[in-house]
């Protein structure tokens, strides 16, 4: 018979040879996986799970390794034939050995991957944006003088914000009222017959620029609604599977949004106490926010001897603007440092350059955190991250360092000087085509979630699960549209 002395002893022991098997496991499939050997590294994982005797909170992070790999294998499901017929339908004089070079160059994103070389989905996207040169090969050029059109206008819609600001001496602007419908299904042949089926759709957050939220329908009455202040907002739904039908949910509302504008002045700027607990949580490290001696480097390359905290949040954001270039990423969950690797990279999605600058941010002293949700843009609504920041006395700060990069790289029809005058914008300023849910990255749903997140960085879309599973993005899908109610123009 075990002492009690001598059990008191045991298990904390017992405890830690489990935590350092599952460590020893989760390096071994690192190893595999960067060698490309998935299967090899599943296998290694699912022996792990079946004879580690591990409790479900130590399996949790070797079972969520098995759903990061099987995520990889989605984001790269394209064979070089898929690419080469959608690059020839898309850029003229394509020839197989101009093709054949781009990919010697590294110019796509591919893995090996149990012995196949596979492409990721998005690369074709990526190989204008990341060489934007070959953008005057296209086979539609009338797109690009229509993209050129929207981008003088942009311009102007920023001269006109200016001027309206100063003329009503405040920061927010123009409002205008939106009506939005989010729209979730699952496909019967997804679901068993009776499943009970959990979703979670994002809505709106309050802020001074956007508020007025109303909920008008429900395709389920709504168990639980985040309040208004959420850095995650949400309504959660439940429902009840009929027999093979799809599931549908839906939720139609309203809200108003505002323009944003601060002129800033760094004589102004005022320090304030990295204690204080509003701003210390947005100093800190955290989720794909880590002072690696690479970034503490990059920083004192960018900022060197300013100490004004403006000054260096611009010096950070010109220089993304500038070195940057915009790339579609895979999934975030597959992530495991994301600001860094966009600082290695030189490229990387809205929401990579929003962590990098947030990253880069806090390391200087400068409250940072996330903001995102969608750009209501007329016909092609889009998900979108970009960032905050704290600057006394002016208060929280929107900047979104991916439109600067846009402006400075693809605006070509603007003049230098009008590039400077758009980016400038986005260093305080927002446009009123936000629909925001989000005020902080990596945060947890209300009520929790049992299963992982299809998105465990970002809540832009539905998070859907059953009794059994998580549906992950693939098994369902997520559309959002919007009309104009009212609007208001600059005088």
């Amino acid at each position: 018979m075990i002492q009690a002395a001598t059990l008191a002893f045991v298990v904390p022991f017992l405890a830690c040879f489990a935590a350092q098997a599952q460590a020893d496991v989760l390096l071994r499939v690192e190893k595999l996986e960067a060698k490309g050997k998935f299967r090899q590294a599943d296998s290694l994982i699912q022996e792990a799970i079946k004879f580690g005797k591990y409790s479900s909170a130590e399996a949790e992070p070797l079972e969520f390794e098995l759903e990061r790999m099987s995520r990889i294998r989605k984001d790269y499901s394209l064979k070089k034939e898929d690419i080469y017929t959608q690059l020839h339908a898309s850029i003229t004089n394509l020839t197989p050995r101009e093709f054949s070079g781009w990919i010697s160059k590294g110019w796509f994103d591919l893995k090996k991957i149990d012995g196949k070389t596979c492409f990721f989905r998005s690369s074709v996207e990526n190989l204008y944006y990341r060489h934007p040169e070959l953008r005057a090969r296209g086979i539609h050029p009338d797109e690009e003088k229509a993209a050129d059109g929207e981008r003088k206008a942009l311009l102007q819609f920023v001269r006109d914000v200016k001027a309206e600001t100063a003329r009503l001496n405040t920061n927010y602007v123009l409002p205008r009222t939106y009506r939005v419908v989010e729209h979730a299904k699952v496909a019967g042949d997804v679901l068993v017959p009776g499943d009970a089926v959990k979703a979670w759709l994002p809505v709106p957050r309050i802020y001074p620029f956007q508020y007025g939220f109303k909920l008008l329908k429900s395709s389920f009455a709504p168990i639980a609604i985040a309040p208004e202040t959420s850095s995650i907002r949400s309504v959660y739904l439940e429902a009840t599977n009929k027999g093979g039908a799809p599931l549908e949910f839906s939720l139609e509302y309203e809200v108003t949004s505002k323009v944003v504008h601060f002129t800033l002045n760094p004589a102004m700027i005022q320090s304030i106490d990295p204690l204080e607990p509003a701003f210390n949580p947005y100093l800190q490290e955290g989720p794909h926010v880590v002072f690696t001696p690479e970034m503490k480097a990059l920083s004192a390359n960018i900022v060197g001897s300013e100490t004004n905290p403006m000054l260096k949040a611009k010096k950070i954001y010109d220089w993304q603007c500038e070195h940057l270039l915009y790339s579609c990423t895979r999934q975030y969950s597959t992530l495991t440092n994301i600001s860094d690797d966009v600082r290695r990279n030189g490229y990387g999605d809205c929401g990579e350059q929003a962590l990098l600058f947030i990253t880069l941010c806090r390391y200087n002293g400068i409250p940072a955190r996330w903001q995102s949700g969608w750009m209501l843009l007329p016909g092609h609504p889009s998900q979108h991250d970009w960032s905050e920041i704290y600057l006394a006395p002016y208060g929280w700060l929107p900047v979104d360092p991916t439109m600067g990069n846009f402006v400075m790289h693809l605006f070509t029809a603007l003049s230098p000087q009008e590039q400077i005058e758009v980016r400038d914008f986005y260093f305080g300023g927002l446009d009123q085509c936000r629909l925001i849910f989000n005020s902080d990255h990596s945060q947890k749903l209300e009520p929790p979630k049992k299963y992982f997140r299809s998105d465990d960085v970002d809540f832009q879309g539905a998070e859907i699960e059953t009794a059994a599973k998580n549906l992950y993005s693939d098994q369902f899908t997520f559309e959002l549209s919007f009309n104009v109610i009212t609007n208001s123009a600059a005088k």
